[in-house]
């Protein structure tokens, strides 16, 4: 008796969400808890996990297809009624005999590699079948060149076993089957693998959850293709989407939307000022190593950016007030958005009563949002509620930027990137040059009810916040 398996609520106002990946086919056996669907709503990207046990007998949501919360997205049961699907994909591949040639062109499909062996064995002795299913991929190439006959000359270079891992990398890229034999492996990650040569089956993922990253692939490739490294470096990599046409995902079109909106509703500018933080480098460099073995994360500069911005934001409210229809509305909290960098798009998580935290308690917080937010484990409530945003630009290396205000809030801060240079300065009345650590921030915001003046004196306070590099009291360790 099948069980049916329906989109589950992801946030109070989360209403509707499209399907965007499928991890298991119709016949695949699925464990309590395993990651069963991919599901992109207008907060979040979010794994869908499998409430039950058993074999998936139909999928009733296709890819890219919108439905509401608590529509049925699929039917798992014991798997009879499984059987019958799972061997109709066989039939397709059968037959093989007559026009083999275009057989492997219509399963480029990754559903069923195994599949494929089956039908090899009436061509093959007995002992052929084993050698002709890994030679499967290699078929496409037959039909190309009039010497397709040289296929069977295949079997009798057996010995050769090296040229099927060869093809292997190649077929994780298109191939969504090697997915569901391992951890979640994201498009750039899988192209990665392709352009090193690297099998993922053989990788080992340390991410969380095992999910492979960029980093486990560089290793990887560091044995076996230690002269591309080099060539990586020198040479640049074009990018697969050149000459290609994709449609916007569910996330870009409500970042679209709302950054248009934004801009169109209210009266946007940017202020800037720049802030010598060389007291708080020397700082970071006393306590780094009691911060990490305290806390686990490394203290970089934007907790203290954070923590300054927090700290004015009580002193100027209307920098974190929100705009409701014709009222100011002034929160009790500092809740602080965190702008993320995702492979999705840009994701805002947000930081809670920013204004109660030590920078251990927001450095911490950071780091597990920002995990969290990359790997699709946050809710949809914790992109949810916040009254100002900080966006760490300089972490790409930008210099500054004019940061686009997002409604309702009316003010977002931009920090660029921290960088040493000569700065004139002036001690006892003497002016000197020294090499200084500085920083521009950007604050832009909205002018319907933020004045020039109220922005300059949030950044003041900010810059001389930073400047004195007082926060030995705030570490939290």
């Amino acid at each position: 008796m099948s069980q049916e398996v329906n989109l589950p609520a992801l946030g109070e106002s989360v209403t509707e969400g499209t399907v965007t990946r499928w991890l298991k086919k119709v016949g695949d056996t699925v464990a309590v808890d395993e990651p069963l669907v991919e599901i992109s709503t207008d907060k979040v990207d979010t794994e869908i996990p499998s409430p039950i046990a058993g074999v998936i007998e139909e999928i009733l949501v296709a890819e890219d297809e919108t439905v509401e919360v608590g529509a049925v997205l699929a039917r798992i049961g014991d798997g009879s009624a499984a059987a019958a699907p799972a061997a109709t994909p066989a039939p397709e591949a059968a037959p093989a005999p007559a026009p083999i040639a275009q057989e492997p062109v219509a399963p480029p499909a990754p559903p069923a590699p195994e599949p494929v062996a089956p039908p090899a064995a009436p061509v093959a002795a007995p002992p052929a079948p084993p050698v002709a299913a890994p030679a499967a991929p290699d078929a496409p190439a037959a039909p190309a060149a009039p010497v397709a006959p040289a296929a069977p000359v295949a079997p009798p270079a057996a010995p050769a076993a090296a040229p099927a891992p060869a093809a292997a990398p190649s077929v994780p890229q298109p191939v969504p089957a090697a997915s569901r034999a391992m951890p979640y492996v994201t498009p750039i990650v899988r192209k990665l693998a392709h352009d090193h040569g690297v099998d993922l089956a053989h990788v080992s993922g340390t991410g969380v959850g095992g999910r492979i990253r960029k980093e486990d692939i560089l290793a990887a490739a560091g044995g076996s293709a230690g002269t591309a490294a080099p060539a990586a470096a020198t040479v640049v990599e074009p990018s697969a989407l050149r000459g290609t046409t994709v449609p916007m995902s569910r996330l870009r079109k409500v970042i679209a939307e709302r950054a248009v909106a934004s801009m169109q509703a209210s009266a946007q500018l940017t202020s800037v000022v720049e802030v010598d933080v060389t007291e708080i480098a020397e700082l970071r460099q006393v306590v780094k190593d009691q911060f990490v073995s305290s806390t686990g994360t490394k203290l970089s500069f934007l907790p203290f950016f954070v923590k300054a911005a927090a700290e004015a934001l009580r002193v100027f409210p209307i920098i974190n007030a929100v705009v409701e229809g014709e009222s100011i509305v002034y929160p009790a909290t500092e809740n602080i958005s965190i702008a993320v960098d995702t492979e999705r798009g840009l994701l805002t998580p947000v930081l809670k009563n920013a204004g109660e935290k030590n920078l251990a308690e927001i450095s911490k917080d950071i780091s597990d949002l920002a995990e969290r937010t990359r790997t699709n484990q946050l809710s949809p409530d914790e992109l949810a509620g916040g009254t100002f945003t900080v966006t760490n630009t300089g972490s790409r290396g930008a210099l500054f930027d004019t940061p686009i205000v997002f409604l309702p809030q009316v003010a977002i801060l931009g920090t660029g990137i921290v960088q040493k240079k000569p700065v004139v300065v002036t001690h006892n009345g003497d002016d000197s040059i020294a090499i200084r650590h500085t920083v521009y921030l950007a604050l832009s915001y909205d002018h319907r009810i933020v004045d020039g003046a109220d922005a300059a004196r949030f950044l003041t306070m900010v810059k001389d916040r930073l400047e004195a590099g007082a926060f030995d009291a705030d570490l939290g360790i």
